[in-house]
């Protein structure tokens, strides 16, 4: 059995499936709490590709990067409009940003009040994305 990944500055450390996931370009979701009723909310972390990513998919196999780059996103939603087509209808993007490696990106969810054992893979949660 592997270790987790134990971020600088004593964070939180990530389970090793989640950051094997990271590193492999897929994405992960938590949902968060909302301020108002009716909505509900997500935080999801999407690996950047890269030319290297494209290559390794056109041969078929996914590259395990360890130094990429992730895009976080905080979105609400309307809660009667998650499980439809029309999701992104009122959908408001609360905030965005990209950072630079897995040391910045557990620092971010620090700074977010996250922490890394709360990501779950899409198909786990209600993400509509």
């Amino acid at each position: 059995m592997s270790t987790p990944h134990h971020p600088a500055g004593g964070a939180r450390p990530w389970p090793t499936d989640k950051l094997n996931a990271l590193r492999l370009g897929r994405r992960l979701v938590t949902e968060v709490p909302v301020t108002r009723t009716g909505r509900r909310a997500f935080v999801d972390i999407t690996p950047l590709s890269t030319p290297a990513d494209a290559q390794a998919r056109r041969e078929g196999w996914r590259q395990a990067a360890h130094g990429r780059t992730f895009r976080l996103q905080h979105w609400d939603y309307d809660a009667e409009r998650i499980a439809g087509f029309d999701y992104d209808i009122g959908a408001v993007l609360v905030k965005a940003t990209t950072v630079a490696g897995e040391d910045e990106l557990t620092a971010t969810l620090e700074a977010w009040q996250l922490h890394p054992d709360q990501f779950l893979y899409p198909w786990e949660t209600d993400d509509p994305r």
